[in-house]
């Protein structure tokens, strides 16, 4: 009883509005990036393999950790957490217009330069939002916090992934791309009105203590070997999910899905299953703790991949492209709760956005190197044995939990620290 009391308080405290405004405009930008762009340039008709190449253009995602260290370090008007946000966010919504007066043909080093320029601004906002996100949250309201954070993310992917397609349908792209930008002003307007968290311990005094002690920290705190399997575990956890879905929407064209289809049903169909994923992983992680949420979500997550390779023996098929994509949604909307949560707590509140960015920016490794592979993969495996490929890759990361987090061993819940 006292479980759901904490729980009904902090999902209506209006730490748990932000934590929606923050999720929503990380999402933004990276699927503008992994699902529009990719159905626009297929649907111009670009081939797989240099869209599989464009998986390259989120290397921001994997290097953030590099210039995390100047967003402690430096603070801008409006607060070092609001003012680079909010800068990081104007960028955005400047830059996203931009792909609408480009065509992919002869246009197509030109999108890509641009499309490393949004990865850059929406990783560096990724940045100070992960930060602000764990100097908001008391340790009790991190696993909630988190799984509404993931579950707004995973919302933000219904504008480019849904409506943008659809309007596609209807309107030129140039059109698209702005409307569709047009949907970082809710973040910018966040950025305005809340407060900045309060400096605990003050800013890095110099730019190489904001570089050094983070890293200094974390191989110290459990040895050289434990920092190593966290960071191992942090590459491997969602690396199969990862490239299943680095193809999806030009998978889903290719099984002869308009993209209006698209739009309704393959994307909506997963947003109440990520969602109900999202908010129970949060929930059951307090009385599961985190060690075992992550087997049990990653087991689900894993299981959901089979579901594509059998959408891909079946073709166009609506009813099962709907069941599919539901279950894989809630699959990954419980496993990513829980990665989400470990990451959170496996960063020390001292060195907030150089070790978030570090671990999250390795969790993008797979994103951009192994889906950039995807492609090719794609061409010599066909459809079926790729998804089945990616079912075997996500193994590791499963077997990497015997020693980062076993089943039996400390059972951390979603409160400690």
């Amino acid at each position: 009883m006292a479980n759901n009391t904490k729980i009904i308080q902090a999902l209506l405290n209006q730490r748990m509005l932000i934590c929606i405004f923050t999720g929503f405009s990380s999402g933004l930008p990276l699927y503008i990036l992994i699902a529009l762009i990719p159905a626009w340039l297929r649907s111009e008709g670009v081939d797989l393999k240099a869209i599989g190449l464009f998986a390259l253009i989120q290397l921001p995602f994997t290097w953030k950790f590099l210039w995390a260290p100047l967003f402690d370090r430096y603070i801008p008007p409006l607060g070092r957490r609001r003012g680079w946000i909010l800068i990081s966010q104007m960028a955005l919504l400047l830059s996203i217009p931009a792909f609408g007066t480009l065509h992919p043909y002869p246009d197509l080093w030109t999108i890509a330069y641009l499309a490393v320029v949004v990865a850059f601004f929406s990783a560096s906002q990724d940045v100070v939002l992960d930060a602000y996100r764990r100097e908001l949250l008391p340790d009790s309201e991190l696993g909630l916090g988190n799984a509404i954070h993931v579950n707004a993310y995973k919302i933000a992917g219904l504008i480019p992934g849904s409506l943008s397609l659809i309007l596609a349908d209807h309107l030129p792209w140039s059109s698209v791309f702005l409307i569709t930008a047009l949907f970082m002003l809710p973040g910018i307007l966040m950025a305005l009105l809340v407060s900045e968290p309060a400096l605990k311990n003050g800013a890095p005094k110099t730019l190489r203590a904001a570089v050094v002690e983070p890293f200094q920290e974390f191989t110290s705190r459990n040895g050289l070997k434990s920092a190593l399997l966290v960071l191992a575990f942090i590459f491997f956890y969602k690396l199969g999910d990862s490239m299943a879905t680095a193809l999806a929407t030009p998978f889903y064209l290719d099984m002869g899905f308009s993209k209006t289809e698209i739009g309704l049903i393959a994307k909506n169909a997963g947003l109440w299953p990520s969602v109900i994923g999202g908010l129970l992983g949060g929930i059951w992680m307090i009385k599961l703790g985190i060690n075992r949420a992550l087997w049990i979500f990653g087991l689900i997550q894993m299981v959901a991949i089979l579901g594509f390779a059998w959408l891909a023996t079946l073709g166009h098929n609506l009813p099962w492209l709907a069941l599919v994509i539901g279950i894989e949604a809630l699959g990954v909307g419980l496993g990513t709760t829980a990665f989400v949560a470990f990451i959170a707590h496996t960063t020390h509140p001292l060195y907030t956005a150089t070790q978030y960015a570090l671990f999250t920016s390795l969790a993008a490794v797979p994103r951009t190197f192994a889906n950039a592979a995807t492609g090719y993969l794609v061409e010599w495996f066909g459809w079926v044995t790729f998804f089945l490929f990616c079912f075997v890759i996500a193994l590791p990361g499963m077997l990497l939990l015997l020693k980062v987090a076993p089943w039996n061993g400390q059972n951390k819940t979603a409160g400690a620290q």
